[in-house]
């Protein structure tokens, strides 16, 4: 089965460094990696609401170089510090971008993200509907 990495404006440099594909394309499905809310200079917001949109903007973007959006999202795990502390505003942003059918989702409390300052990591799996073409 062919693979194919996607990589959207300005995600190579990373992703060259750490050996990882910000996005694979797999069969019916592309897998998104984590995204964590650092902004695009690198820097990663105090403002947790900020923090979490610009972790859902970097997963669109990936979403968008295959072809799809936040619509296409069947499953999504995040990965947080402080989860009780922050949930609630979590998802009125998660809000702002998945809608129904919502995707299945898993939201884990961990002790620490690779990224300092980041409090949320963010990875999805996303279906392309085989009618659409790629």
């Amino acid at each position: 089965m062919a693979r194919r990495a996607l990589f959207p404006g300005g995600a190579r440099t990373t992703a060259d460094k750490i050996k990882l594909s910000p996005g694979i394309v797999s069969g019916d499905h592309v897998y998104v990696t984590g995204m964590t809310g650092s902004r695009p200079d690198g820097t990663m917001p105090v403002d947790l609401e900020e923090q979490f949109r610009q972790a859902f903007e970097k997963i669109g973007a990936v979403l968008r170089e295959a072809g799809l959006d936040f619509g296409s999202v069947v499953e999504m795990t995040s990965y947080h510090i402080g989860l009780r502390d922050h949930f609630d505003r979590f998802c009125d942003v998660r809000s702002e971008y998945v809608s129904e059918p919502f995707p299945a989702w898993t939201a884990v409390e961990v002790a620490g993200l690779r990224r300092i300052g980041a409090v949320v990591e963010i990875k999805v799996v996303a279906s392309i509907d085989s009618s659409r073409p790629e």
